[in-house]
Formats: C-alpha cells, sequence, structure tokens
C-alpha cells in the first residue's frame, strides 16, 4: 500500500511553496512523522512529516520546484524496508562492542550536536562542513548562530577560509521566496497607499534611569531582562487607543476598525525580514511582552516560525536602532495603515529650560497611509508616544 505525501495547508493567504530540499532518497526507510522534506514559503520554511512508516517510493517533485497546496510531492510505500539512513546506521555501530580503544577525540574538529538543527543551520552546516558540539536554542536545538560561532574558531579558519578566484566574481543566486515576498510587498505598499512619515525625538533619560534602576529586580522576578521595546509598545497601545485610525486598515471602499491590539515586531533574520506578531499585546504584562518579544525573536533566528505567528498584526514597530540607524522612514506593512520606526539612542545637546545640557535622545518616525490618517493623527500618536517615554509613570496610569 502506497501513502501520498502532500503539500500541507500553509496557513492564511499562502497557497505555494518551493520544495527546499529533500532529506531522504527512493529507497531509504522512513519512520512516521520523520521529517521527509522541507517546503519554503513566502513566509517561513517548514518541515513535511512521513504519514506512514516504509520505504520512500517515489519523489514526483525535485528541489527548487514550486507547488500549491495539495500536490502530491511523492509516495511511501509502507511497511517495506528500505535502506537504512545514515543516522540509523551510525546508532547501529554504536551499539556494537568496541574491538579497541576509541581514539582521542579531535577537539579541532568536535563531534556533532545530537538535536535537531534548524533549516537556516543544516543550510550552512552543510556549506560549511562545520558540525557544532552543542546548540543554544530550545532543548539543544543548533542554530545558524551555534554554526557561525563555530566557524570562527581558529581552528576552523585554516579549513575552511573563502577561495576567491579573478573568474568568480560574481554569483547568480534566485531569490527565494521570502525574497520575493518581501519585494513585492513593499513596492506594493509604495504603489497602492499614499505613504507619509512624520517625525519626532524622545529624551530617554528617565526611562533609561527607571530601567537602570529596576532592571535587576525584575529580572529576578520574571525571569526575563527589562528592555525599552515593552515599554515602546505600551505606549504605542495607549496612542492607539486614542487613535483609532493608526490602528485600522482600508477595505475597497471601507475603514476596518480593529479593537484589539496585535503588534507585528519585525524582526531582520538571514533570509529576509518577517514580522511576527504579538498576540493581544494591550492585556500583556511588561514582563508577558518581553518574553513574547523574546520568544518569536528566538524562532525567527532559528528559522522555525510558523505561519499563526506571523499572519494578522494591526501595527508594526521595528528598530533599526539595533543596526545603528539614526533615522529612516519606515514602510507601512500592508494591510496595516502605520508602522513606528525606532532608531538608536545617541547623546546630543539640546536646550532644556533655557540651558544646553546633553541628554540621550532618539529619532521617532511613524510611516502612516495618508488616505486613512491624517496629519493631525500622526503627529497626535508620535506625542502621546514620547509623552509617556519622556515620563513612563504615565504608562503605569495609562495616560
Amino acid at each position: 500500500m502506497a501513502g501520498e505525501i502532500v503539500v500541507p495547508t500553509l496557513g492564511e493567504s499562502v497557497s505555494e511553496a518551493t520544495v527546499a530540499k529533500w532529506f531522504k532518497k527512493v529507497g531509504d526507510a522512513v519512520a512516521q512523522d520523520e521529517p521527509l522534506l522541507e517546503l519554503e514559503t513566502d513566509k517561513v520554511t517548514l518541515e513535511v512529516n512521513s504519514p506512514a512508516s516504509g520505504m520512500l517510493k517515489d519523489i514526483k517533485v525535485g528541489e527548487g520546484k514550486t507547488v500549491e497546496v495539495g500536490a502530491l510531492l511523492g509516495l511511501i510505500e509502507v511497511g517495506a524496508k528500505g535502506a537504512a539512513s545514515a543516522k540509523q546506521e551510525t546508532g547501529s555501530r554504536k551499539q556494537e562492542p568496541e574491538k579497541e580503544s576509541s581514539p582521542t577525540p579531535d577537539t579541532r574538529h568536535p563531534a556533532p550536536a545530537t538535536a535537531q538543527p534548524g533549516p537556516a543551520a543544516r543550510k550552512m552546516m552543510e556549506e560549511t562542513g562545520i558540525r557544532p558540539e552543542s546548540g543554544s536554542g530550545k532543548d539543544g536545538r543548533v542554530t545558524k548562530g551555534d554554526v557561525m560561532e563555530a566557524a570562527s574558531q581558529p581552528s576552523r579558519a585554516t579549513n575552511h577560509e573563502p577561495r576567491i578566484t579573478n573568474s568568480l566574481r560574481e554569483e547568480r543566486v534566485k531569490m527565494s521566496k521570502l525574497r520575493q515576498t518581501i519585494a513585492r510587498r513593499l513596492k506594493e505598499s509604495q504603489n497602492t497607499a499614499a505613504i507619509l512619515t512624520t517625525f519626532n525625538e524622545i529624551d530617554m533619560t528617565n526611562v533609561m534611569a527607571l530601567r537602570a534602576e529596576y532592571k535587576d529586580v525584575f529580572e529576578k522576578k520574571h525571569g526575563v531582562k527589562l528592555g525599552f521595546m515593552s515599554l515602546f509598545v505600551k505606549a504605542a497601545i495607549n496612542a492607539l487607543k486614542e487613535l483609532p485610525a493608526v490602528n485600522a486598515q482600508i477595505d475597497g471602499d471601507e475603514i476596518i476598525y480593529k479593537n484589539y491590539y496585535d503588534i507585528g515586531m519585525a524582526v531582520g533574520t538571514e533570509q529576509g525580514l518577517v514580522v511576527p506578531v504579538v498576540r493581544d499585546a494591550d492585556r500583556l504584562s511588561l514582563a508577558g511582552i518581553e518574553k513574547e518579544i523574546g520568544r518569536l525573536a528566538t524562532k525567527a533566528r532559528e528559522g522555525s516560525l510558523a505561519m499563526s505567528d506571523l499572519t494578522g498584526g494591526t501595527f508594526t514597530i521595528t528598530n533599526g536602532g539595533v543596526y545603528g540607524s539614526l533615522m529612516a522612514t519606515p514602510i507601512v506593512n500592508p494591510p496595516q495603515s502605520g508602522i513606528l520606526g525606532l532608531h538608536k539612542i545617541e547623546e546630543r545637546p539640546i536646550a532644556v529650560k533655557g540651558q544646553v545640557v546633553i541628554r540621550p535622545m532618539m529619532y521617532v518616525a511613524l510611516s502612516y497611509d495618508h488616505r486613512i490618517i491624517d496629519g493631525k493623527e500622526s503627529v497626535t500618536f508620535l506625542v502621546r508616544v514620547k509623552e509617556a517615554m519622556e515620563d513612563p509613570r504615565r504608562l503605569l496610569l495609562g495616560l
């Protein structure tokens, strides 16, 4: 009896994917729920597991091909015995009694980690031949950062130095589904929305003092560090409640006002920009927001975000300051109508009560769809964020 391997439901508004890699070849033995291949969509990378135990009988779609939801990817001969995988063979050899003493491990080439690596880490491991001996991800999962750290070790550098010749001065690489979607959506945003950006600046003195005073107590109690992002999320939500148009969207000739606050957090990864969503952020405490941001950021770096982590979102915050950006104009993430851009904190001279003083300042930007948000609303939104961050007590009072 043959079991069919089909493209699973990919999520809201996602109808196709690209076969990134097959983990098995025809004739290999497979176990039920064992990962067989990796699909790359315009939002996430996901694995397709075996529907039954048996042997991989046929591969219908090769790597690099585009498939739609429900398409037949391959066939499993249920119950048949196939060739043991390299992992299984390794396990069998380990069970055999050793006939001679084991050689001293080579510390320059540590044994591979036993945890299943993330998609991005797996790809880099295949390209470089580097196998980290441990992973820093959840349950010991090897991340791309682990591979990069292992590659930076002196003993590695001598074996994996890049080779550049005069005949290889450029490289042509097909854009990933994610990168194609980023390009298309950003261009659509510019073409369809009347995007305008307004700026303001925030004196971060008080909020930095608050964080410095309570960060240790906060981390000890909640098990997570107190960052600026949770405070900005709270400040933005207070402003969104006062100015609902910034949290709304246009649908044809109608405006949809959202009475909930699912805040997208733009995260840069090796594969491109993704925007996981903090659900019902208005109902979360500062600690709850920090934990959720940390969880989503980790999944983004590991390439393990689920479709449910990315869909929806009523407003987005992006922090270019982590890369050193002083000022930028973010592009609205459609169908949303606004995006708040944060930038790096820099000491600058400003006038305070007639005196020139040095203060830690941050430029903030709100890009918005002028079809639905007027200039007065956009400026007021940034003023409310500024007021809350310059006097953090307002956040506690919901002002």
